[in-house]
């Protein structure tokens, strides 16, 4: 039996010192129903298992004409088999994606979007299903090749192939497809998609970027300032960008390279413009100057209700009513299709001849800003930051590290100290809409926003605390994810959290045109969200007065000159440092940590000394929380995490814990505050350390009430009883005697029962001398003691104690219990005696 015909293509990325990458595509052997199928391969050499995954792309068979979008999804599935795994869920089996999986979703989405034909209505499904997953290899920019190499054999109208690739810069050299264990010697990590659009003047491939995702990495911090390595400046980053192009090119010869021998004839698909030139030349000729005016005032509410109050007087005057059709009657879509083609042309026009945008600012300007911290009670950190009409709240909650996020992914990353949510509610755009769950891009939005902030991050040991930081989104008018880093920056700040510096961000866009014959280009700073969707790329930094943390780019145009994107660069530093101006003037330094949030300290204890404190079944580790109120959590290392909501009760658990691990005998005359934990016949045993008992004799027992004789300790002390002691002296076998210490108001109750108990007896003898003196010495009955009132009562049983087991527990052995039971027998013979006499 004959086997399929398979069709591969490959290329080697050669990274020098750092080795070789293999990325192989390979068709005709999986999915052979869909339109598209590609099994796309990374690996170092022929013996490396590397990574696998599939891509498939198919399109529907009938347009949605009533859509006015291109209806393109891309969804992710991670198998857990790929990494060996069996689910973590109750059913065991993979539910809904999660996050890294929905942010390689994005990083397909945004360039495949723009490559395919203007119009296209036929919903199109990118579908990669990840088959092995090799534990150091990252397969998120493979996805992104196998996604354009599928969709390019599938016979849609596709202007690709498009090529992505991960750069990292390693000891001064941009590395492509990094290892995990690369990133901590990588000072910066970027994403970055393109395409071949030509060739340039000296015979290489003219590549443009459509896409960019970059980030500072965890190890930045350490690695520039203590080892010297290179910081990711916007220079760096430019000279990365240029780096990635090469690679880029690569992948994209190799996806022709497959296409030209398996790839489909490119079908006919009917395609739905926005508009006819006529609709654009009567809306363009109606709106006139009036469209003009709108588009000049400042306030976002105000110009939209203007703009929108214009449309549907354009919509009755062109396309009429049901009595009076007009002369578009039936084609209200392409009129509003059309206004809005004229407002983004006017916006372009005005921002290119006239150096002046929608709200009057010329093109560097950035709104009126606005910082304020600690704006809610109770919360351990808060913060507000305002830019223009986009209002941003940030929120702050500390907690244990045994509450950071555990993840169940593909990474070798399995939990998260630092998590960012990023809330969009309908209401910030003053519109309806649902609210629930996170949307794609809301998790995009907190994800970029996480990435600026990590670098900055204080270490585990340095700050042990897992942190949560919440941007809601109260106001939005351009950027709310850059406004999202200024103010979980305040927040965290106002939080105690010690950053390592301050962050700040700020969205960028680009407009351009030819205007009489000559191409021009604008930098925007500060875009507002019609600027935004009027231009021609969003560029959004983030960084430090130093470095830059995070960098997304999407862009429209098929290349951007280095001249421009570098001058770009450089008005968004000036835009940042102007930002972080403001942001020091509202908080410059950590604020004291909130009453409300715990006081984490640590514990180092020995490896083989944590089982000690865990004790059995928890029972040591529950106890010491149930005692001093503070959570504790161990790691594998023999660190001891101590939370509490105040400062005694941590150093309570931490003196709990070294007592156990790190144990030191306790010295005559210190006081303790006990428990008793076992009562007994001739006195009680009192916890002072865990692991530590001491007794607490009989004797000693007495002066709680004042002296008095007693029969039963329990009448006194109770187990579990809270008791004042002091260490009275320690014998050479370490066995323990205590002290009773009475406290004022105990000393004076004791004095109070004792002079009650010596009025009576003095009352008794007066009334004794009145009587005829008894013989027998005790009486009548023998000598026996006389009856007492009492006697008739029930008396409690004594129960029978193995002393040996008993004071195994309580640190005390048999044969000490018999010599202070026979003192205490002996000592009451004398007393007896005495009476006697």
């Amino acid at each position: 039996m004959e086997g399929p015909e398979i069709t591969f293509a490959e290329t080697v990325i050669d990274n020098g010192k750092f080795g070789k990458r293999t990325i192989r595509f390979e068709t005709g052997r999986l999915a052979k129903q869909a339109a598209g199928s590609v099994t796309a391969y990374l690996f170092e050499d022929e013996m490396d298992t590397g990574t696998a995954l599939l891509s498939t792309t198919t399109a529907g068979k009938t347009p949605k004409d009533q859509f006015d979008f291109f209806p393109l999804t891309v969804d992710v599935e991670e198998r857990q088999y790929a990494a060996g795994k069996i689910p973590g869920s109750f059913f065991r089996r993979e539910g809904r994606p999660g996050t890294d999986a929905i942010l390689t979703c994005r990083l397909i989405d945004r360039p495949l979007r723009p490559s395919f034909v203007k119009g296209l209505r036929n919903e199109v499904q990118v579908v990669i299903t990840v088959l092995a997953s090799h534990p150091d290899y990252q397969y998120d920019v493979l996805a992104i090749n196998a996604a354009s190499a599928s969709t390019q054999i599938s016979g849609l109208p596709f202007s690709g192939p498009v090529g992505g690739v991960r750069v990292s810069l390693i000891d001064g050299q941009w590395v492509a497809f990094p290892d995990f264990s690369h990133a901590e010697k990588s000072t910066f990590d970027m994403v970055v998609a393109g395409r071949i659009v030509g060739q340039n003047a000296d015979g290489s491939d003219d590549v443009a970027i459509m896409m960019v995702e970059a980030e500072s990495t965890e190890a930045t911090w350490q690695l520039v300032k203590n080892e010297g390595k290179t910081a990711p400046t916007e220079e760096v980053v430019a000279e990365g960008l240029e780096a990635a192009k090469v690679f880029i090119a690569q992948l994209c010869k190799a996806q022709s390279e497959l296409a030209a021998t398996a790839a489909k004839e490119v079908r006919e698909f009917p395609l739905f413009l926005d508009y006819q030139d006529d609709v654009y030349a009567a809306v363009e000729a109606a709106s006139g100057e009036k469209l003009r005016e709108l588009l000049s005032v400042a306030s976002k509410q105000e110009r939209e209700d203007g703009i929108d109050e214009l449309k549907e007087e354009l919509k009755s005057s062109l396309a009429g009513t049901e009595e009076e059709p007009g002369e578009f009657a039936g084609r209200e879509k392409e009129i509003s299709a059309a206004y809005k083609a004229v407002q983004k042309n006017l916006v372009r026009e005005r921002i290119l001849r006239e150096q002046v945008r929608i709200d009057g600012r010329g093109l560097a300007d950035i709104r009126a800003l606005s910082a304020e911290v600690e704006v809610l009670p109770r919360v351990h950190g808060s913060a507000i930051f305002e830019r223009g009409e986009t209002q941003i709240m940030g929120v702050t909650t500390l907690n244990m590290l045994r509450m950071e996020q555990q993840v169940d992914s593909l990474s070798p990353h399995t939990r998260k100290r630092y998590m960012h949510n990023y809330n969009f509610p309908p209401f910030s755009t003053g519109e309806t809409g649902r609210v629930g769950s996170p949307k794609r891009r809301e998790i995009g939005h907190g994800m970029l926003a996480e990435r600026a902030l990590v670098p900055v991050l204080p270490s585990r040991e340095e700050f042990p605390y897992a942190i949560r930081q919440v941007s809601e989104a109260l106001g939005s008018n351009g950027s709310t994810s850059m406004g999202s880093v200024c103010a979980s920056t305040l927040s965290l700040l106002n939080a105690g959290v010690p950053l390592r510096a301050p962050v700040a961000g700020i969205a960028m866009g680009l407009v351009s045109a030819e205007i009489d014959g000559e191409m021009k280009y604008a930098a925007l700073t500060d875009i507002l969200g019609a600027e935004d969707a009027f231009g021609d790329m969003d560029f959004k930094v983030a960084g430090t007065r130093e470095f830059v943390t995070a960098i997304q780019l999407d862009t429209k145009l098929d290349g951007i000159p280095a001249s421009v994107l570098g001058g770009a660069l450089k008005q968004a530093r000036e835009a940042r440092f102007h930002i972080l101006d403001v942001m020091l003037e509202a908080i410059d330094t950590p604020d004291e940590m909130s009453p409300f949030a715990p006081r984490v300290i640590s514990v180092q204890v020995p490896v083989d000394k944590i089982g000690e404190v865990i004790g059995p079944k928890g029972k040591m580790i529950n106890q010491i929380q149930e005692d001093t109120g503070a959570d504790i959590s161990i790691e594998d290392d023999g660190t001891v995490f101590i939370g509490a909501t105040d400062g005694p009760s941590a150093e309570a658990a931490r003196a709990a814990v070294n007592a156990i691990a790190n144990p030191q005998m306790p010295e005559v005359g210190e006081r303790f505050l006990g428990t008793v934990v076992k009562t007994t016949t001739f006195g009680a045993f009192i916890s002072l350390l865990p692991g530590k008992d001491g007794l607490l004799h009989i004797s000693e027992v007495r002066k709680l009430v004042g002296g008095k004789r007693i029969d039963v300790v329990d009448d006194v002390l109770a187990v579990g009883q809270k008791v004042q002691v002091e260490l009275k002296e320690i014998d050479p076998r370490g066995k323990l005697s205590l002290a009773v210490v009475l406290t004022e108001e105990q000393q004076a109750a004791a004095e109070a029962a004792a002079s009650e108990g010596t009025s009576s007896s003095s009352s008794s003898e007066g009334e004794s001398d009145s009587r005829p003196r008894r013989r027998g010495g005790r009486g009548d009955n023998g000598g026996r003691r006389p009856r007492r009132e009492d006697d008739d009562a029930p008396r409690p049983r004594r129960r029978r104690r193995t002393h040996h087991d008993d004071n195994v527990e309580s640190g005390t052995n048999t044969r000490e219990a018999k010599e202070l039971v026979d003192s205490a027998k002996a000592s009451e013979g004398a007393s007896n005696s005495s009476e006697e006499a």
